[in-house]
């Protein structure tokens, strides 16, 4: 109990200088139940919608039909099921339901009504089973073609009210319909677009089919349950034809879809929170080495009048455990603020989460109030143990411990070996042949190379910083040399300080170069893959053939390549049965996409009853060119082709593909049963590019839902995606960053209180505040210059590395950002200037008589 009185009042003694390690600790678990929170909430939104959207029991084709069907839509359904079911035992209702994504939606201004976070367009007929989920609060029902109902949250985004004027685009066309009607959701709709057209419309001209449905809803009778529905129902169907699921599986299965793409996003942001703690463990670590160099004298007195090792190292570690509790709970509840404050920033990108719906398990404060408490114990174990080592003659001694000089070199060796197995295990990426066999290599080579530099770090913080001090300090005189000379003083502090900052900047660096070295490799590709001028990609939507027409129309157009994937099962043979899309096209094709053969002839693939295969594909099942294979085309015949071409796999563009002509799959389709194109490729006449560039834009602005780019426009989209994604992931280790410059704030401001005796003899011997400050400061930059150099120096091993394992995939390419290295790293002696600036104007206010006194 004696301990624990000890323990608490030297924490709330030092409460000032475990602030900002409490911060850490607050913000890496904030980060943590915040994610858990977020991801939670999302996960019950979607399993209420799911839950309120099914019906008792759907009836919808069986996979196996939906295989076979080649249509954009799938498999349906025909009206005579719906009356044969409505007449089963225990059925009390049966409609016929129409449900598509394959639909854009435009206003009055040709933008697009879908919703902008990635969330479905869904379109079809009002059923009964809506109203399970939305209510009409507005207008009418469609009655006609002309009319249509709109989702509350979609007319509000757009202003859209009755008798506006909405345009759809589907793959058999476009038509006009005027807003009768608002619909507005019972259940939180998570961001879908949502419009309803009369039935008959809906088939027509949504899915092209009339009398049919994509899926068929059945309400169960009063005391009827959904599994007996489900029975009686089956009885009736065609089992392999039909599937047949209960309100319950239904909404199982949908939230199943969903599960993974939450799953995904959790870990990735957890992953991210680990980065946090792992930067966080440094911070502690100092805060406790320093505060324990501090009480030297006082660890001393106490093991004079009879503490034990022991209660010494208990005493600390139970101040750990105060500042692990109390960082763990604020982090807990600022981890719901969080929650909420990113459900404020979705529903203002678009996405609707709804507070109703928040989500807190009782596991999430648990995990993360375990996390916390533990990682702060383990880090603040060794400060612990160093505390508990302390002698009774340390009472007689200036404050301060001597360092371990044995223990220094065991730690530098012990890195050393470290940091070269890692880097060993890094060169050994370079040398395997498929990436997968890379991937161990470079993950063992990351961590080994990590580690080793962290524990070499007080080693090389004499070097560098000595280097550093050269090119940097030495334009400021006698101030420099002291900020070096305080920056050396502890080489295990400024390792330790410079080690929490390089972790993230690593991170930065690494990504930075695999991001560049995408964009670049990618661009090469194109301008070695690509020959065609323009590139109209459908961003998966069927292309309408309206708008096939218009470009064939335009003058300046030497020709059109249209780009289709056909399903069909290919046997090969040794027996083998493969389902996959194949390419279908016109031979231009070969003049827009260049594409390296190994074996035959591409155009000699593109004659009557040719294919051709990928040389991975060919190698697997021992095809070779001449073979004739039986290729089963769905919903269509079947056909023997003959293999004329074996493609390279070192192609990026459309890699893998399988071709035959447009001419071929047309001789083995039933009318009407091609499938619309996935892309487009054009050739412009010689000196006509521009013309028909702008004639192509032209006649494709209806048509917002699909992307119209020549090669420069394509490359400028690749480098956006991945700007994008690396803006993203940047911001998320912005916490690692913010929590590495806690600790340098920390470490200067123990620093400072450490040094207020000798800062007191300077200042009484001349030195100005002014001139203390800047000293503080430049000593602040020199240990964030030292952690970047760390960083940035490994994550370019890193990002090298990793771009190793991607030009066995096609990215040949090395690119070293240089601008954005030299900004992040300029950028570093910025986060120094900030981070000194508390710590030096408390310095600076220090009262000289006091600060000579202190003992």
């Amino acid at each position: 109990m004696t301990v624990f009185r000890t323990s608490l009042r030297n924490f709330w003694a030092h409460k000032g200088r475990m602030a900002l390690s409490a911060v850490a600790v607050l913000l890496s678990v904030a980060f943590v139940c915040g994610t858990l929170v977020f991801t939670d909430t999302m996960s019950t939104t979607f399993d209420k919608l799911f839950a309120k959207t099914a019906a008792d029991v759907t009836v919808s084709p069986s996979k196996a039909a939906q295989d076979r069907a080649q249509s954009e839509n799938g498999a349906t359904l025909p009206a005579a099921e719906v009356a044969r079911l409505a007449r089963v035992d225990g059925v009390a209702r049966a409609e016929g339901a129409v449900s598509t994504q394959s639909v854009t939606v435009v206003g009055a201004d040709n933008k697009s009504l879908g919703a902008s976070t990635g969330a479905p367009t869904l379109a079809g007929n009002w059923t009964r089973t809506d109203e399970q989920s939305m209510k009409l609060t507005s207008g009418h029902l469609p009655r006609s073609r002309a009319e249509v109902v709109v989702d509350a949250d979609t007319a509000k985004k757009h202003h859209l009210k009755s008798g506006d004027e909405v345009r759809t685009i589907t793959a058999h066309g476009d038509f006009t319909s005027h807003v009768s009607g608002v619909a507005t959701f019972t259940v939180t709709n998570p961001g879908a677009a949502v419009f309803y057209y009369d039935t008959a419309t809906a088939q027509r001209e949504l899915i092209d089919a009339p009398g049919r449905f994509t899926q068929i809803n059945l309400t169960a009778g009063k005391g009827v349950s959904d599994t007996a529905l489900k029975a009686d129902a089956s009885a009736v169907l065609d089992k392999a034809g039909h599937k047949l699921l209960t309100q319950q599986e239904s909404a199982d299965e949908s939230s199943k879809d969903t599960a993974s793409f939450l799953d995904v996003m959790k870990y990735a942001l957890l992953g991210f929170a680990g980065i946090a703690f792992l930067v966080g463990i440094f911070l502690i670590v100092n805060t406790f080495s320093m505060l324990v160099a501090q009480r030297t004298r006082e660890l001393g007195l106490l093991r004079a009048v009879g503490s034990s090792r022991r209660q010494v190292n208990r005493s600390v570690l139970v101040e750990a455990l105060l500042l692990g509790v109390v960082g763990s709970v604020l982090g807990a509840g600022a981890g719901v603020g969080l929650a909420v404050g990113l459900m404020k920033l979705m529903n203002a990108a678009g996405m609707n989460l709804s507070t109703n719906d928040l989500t807190i398990a009782w596991t999430t404060p648990v995990i993360g109030l375990v996390l916390g408490i533990a990682v702060t114990m383990l880090a603040a174990y060794l400060p612990a143990r160093r505390a508990g080592r302390v002698s009774p003659m340390a009472a007689l001694r200036e404050t301060g411990s001597p360092t371990d000089r044995r223990a220094g070199a065991v730690r530098s060796a012990l890195g050393a070996v470290l940091t070269l197995g890692g880097a060993a295990a890094l060169y050994q990426v370079s040398t395997v042949d498929k990436a997968g066999d890379g991937a161990p290599w470079l993950g063992g080579g990351i961590f080994l190379s990590l580690l080793g530099l962290i524990l070499v770090g007080p080693l090389l913080a004499g070097l560098v910083v000595r280097v550093i001090g050269a090119v940097v300090l030495r334009v400021f005189g006698p101030m420099g040399r002291l900020a070096e000379r305080n920056a050396l003083r502890n080489p295990r502090r400024t390792g330790a300080t410079g080690a929490a900052l390089m972790i993230g900047l690593a991170l930065v660096a690494c990504l930075s170069v695999v991001g560049s070295s995408m964009v670049t490799s990618a661009s090469k590709q194109l301008d070695d893959s690509v020959g065609a001028d323009f590139i109209v990609d459908t961003m998966s939507q069927p292309l309408v053939p309206k708008a096939e027409k218009a470009i064939a129309g335009i003058d300046g157009i030497a020709h059109v390549s249209h780009l289709k994937r056909v399903g069909a099962t290919v046997t090969f043979p040794d027996g083998t049965k493969k389902r996959e899309d194949v390419s279908a096209t016109e031979p231009t094709y070969m003049e827009d996409v260049h594409q390296k053969t190994v074996a035959g002839s591409l155009a000699a693939a593109y004659g009557k009853d040719g294919m051709s295969l990928n040389e991975g594909t060919a190698a697997k099942y021992g095809v070779k060119v001449g073979d004739k294979l039986p290729v089963a085309f769905h919903e269509g015949g079947t056909a023997r082709l003959t293999v004329r071409a074996i493609t390279s796999d070192e192609t990026v563009f459309d890699k893998g593909a399988w071709y035959v002509s447009l001419d071929t799959a047309r001789a083995h389709l039933p009318a009407g049963k091609v499938p619309p194109s996935v892309a487009l490729f054009a050739k412009a006449d010689d000196g006509k590019e521009k013309a028909a560039y702008a004639e192509l834009k032209k006649v494709m602005d209806p048509y917002p839902q699909y992307e119209v780019a020549n090669q420069a426009d394509y490359k400028q989209l690749l480098k956006d995606q991945v700007g994008q994604l690396l803006n993203m992931i940047y911001g998320l280790l912005a916490l690692a960053i913010v929590v590495a410059v806690l600790g340098v704030v920390n470490t200067l401001a123990l620093s400072v209180v450490e040094r207020t005796r000798e800062i007191g003899l300077m200042r009484a011997i001349g030195l100005s505040r002014r001139q203390l400050r800047r000293m503080i400061r430049l000593e602040s930059v020199v240990i964030a210059l030292f952690g970047a150099a760390l960083g940035l120096g490994l994550g370019l091993g890193w990002g090298a590395s990793a771009q190793s394992l991607l030009s066995l995939e096609g990215l040949k390419v090395l690119d070293i950002p240089w601008a954005t290295i030299g900004g992040v790293f300029a950028g570093s002696a910025l986060v120094g200037l900030l981070a000194a600036l508390v710590p030096a104007f408390r310095a600076g206010r220090m009262n000289v008589l006091g600060a000579i006194a202190t003992e």
